[in-house]
């Protein structure tokens, strides 16, 4: 419901918009004195210019489909031979003494455990088509353990906020549209979306654990958040010493090592438990197909949307009123041109992807805007839709303050992404 309304607004705020720019250009003289608002002959061109974006817009959708296509073909064939392999399971293992920690209500052996941590070890292996199901089952398994049936229960919770606060690991569809919009280094943002979403799942955990009263401080908690927290301001220290050069060429390498390092890390795992790698990795390789091509109508849906919303002016006047306001506060404003993005994100994926892919095709995929654009794509989930998808599933009416500390996590996903953008690619 959400996402309708969203698609219809960019069509009705734009048509508006349009009809207040011609409408002006006939009273330019009114407006001018009166408004400080300025109209000319291109304002009678605005129509014009939304129904070629229309054409545009769909092209361009097709363009990054048949690239996006083969990035999703190749990378789910190699999750493929990861999850055959027990990288999940190994992951899953690795973070339980952690878990058993931050659910506290959760009895041990329970079910609910095994099932919450293969989901979000899933989902930071990039493993969707797996994740969604085991998310699922572990609402059901936590259902069975919660009091009050119509009312989220504290370990709901936490599992739903750790959910939507998106840890990922391997942004594969982020690397893919990056690569269709023609960025030189697909994967430079890999390391730096690595270390926002972070940030914003430590936020999340932090913002429910102050609510639960959950003690962060025991030992186990502590050794796992101070380690990683140390690791991440390590990186960051080190790359804002360095000069930009140098600091191009560290994140570069560091990222493309990273992932094929976990390309042979998952043939070793395979290698093993002696699976065939070359069929499993065909058989997630047609899934990767598949998935692409589904995505076939929804990009081509929001993204001339979106073209129509940016070709009518209203994208523009939005941002010049956010750029003058941080402007007034002697702040450099390029990473405005990447908020849409981390506005729309919380309320739909659909629309916040389709906010990258215009902003990587106005402004540049090796622009500034254009990489934060894809580190707010890449760091959080859709909260919303999340919330709707997983509490609906079990009946759930009463969500409590999931919203709130969902919410909490994105804004510190913005806010960290601006940051480590800045440190990274200025």
């Amino acid at each position: 419901m959400i996402l309708n309304y969203i698609w219809i607004g960019f069509f009705l705020t734009g048509f508006l918009v349009a009809l207040f720019r011609v409408i002006g250009y006939y009273f330019r003289d009114f407006f001018a004195l009166h408004l400080g608002i300025v109209f000319d002959k291109t304002d009678l061109n605005v129509f014009s210019a939304m129904v070629r974006s229309t054409f545009e817009m769909a092209e361009t959708s097709i363009s990054i489909i048949l690239i996006l296509a083969g990035v999703m073909t190749l990378w789910l064939g190699f999750m493929r031979i990861g999850e055959k392999g027990g990288a999940v399971q190994l992951l899953a293992r690795a973070v339980s003494p952690f878990f058993r920690k931050i659910f506290p209500e959760v009895p041990k052996d329970h079910p609910a455990i095994g099932a919450m941590l293969m989901n979000i070890t899933a989902n930071m292996l990039g493993l969707d088509n797996a994740a969604t199901p085991l998310g699922l089952k572990a609402m059901e398994e936590l259902q069975t353990i919660n009091p009050k049936k119509d009312t989220a229960s504290n370990a709901q919770i936490m599992f739903i906020v750790l959910n939507t606060s998106g840890l990922t690991i391997i942004p594969i569809s982020i690397m893919g549209y990056r690569l269709a919009a023609g960025a030189p280094n697909p994967s430079d943002i890999f390391l730096p979306l690595l270390l926002t979403t972070f940030f914003s799942t430590l936020v999340g955990l932090v913002a429910v654990s102050v609510v639960q009263r959950i003690n962060l401080f025991h030992y186990i908690v502590l050794i796992y958040l101070g380690g990683l927290s140390l690791l991440v301001t390590m990186i960051l220290v080190a790359v804002n010493s360095m000069e930009s050069a140098q600091s191009d060429l560290l994140v570069a390498f560091m990222g493309n090592f990273i992932l094929f390092l976990i390309v042979i890390f998952f043939f070793v795992l395979g290698i093993r438990k002696r699976i065939n790698l070359y069929d499993e990795f065909l058989t997630g390789a047609k899934e990767g197909f598949s998935v692409a091509v589904k995505i076939i109508p929804y990009l081509v849906a929001m993204l001339v949307a979106i073209g129509v919303f940016r070709a009518s002016g209203a994208f523009d006047y939005i941002l010049t009123g956010i750029s003058k306001f941080f402007g007034l506060f002697g702040f450099d404003t390029e990473f405005v041109k990447a908020l849409p993005t981390a506005l729309m994100k919380p309320l739909s994926g659909s629309a916040a992807r389709g906010m990258t892919i215009e902003i990587m095709h106005n402004y540049g995929a090796g622009s500034f805007a254009g990489k934060l654009a894809c580190i707010f794509q890449g760091s959080t989930e859709t909260t919303f839709y999340t919330l709707a998808v997983y509490f609906g599933a079990v009946n759930i009416s009463r969500t409590r303050y999931t919203v709130a500390c969902g919410l909490i996590a994105d804004f510190a996903g913005v806010i960290a992404g601006i940051f480590i953008g800045y440190i990274f690619f200025s």
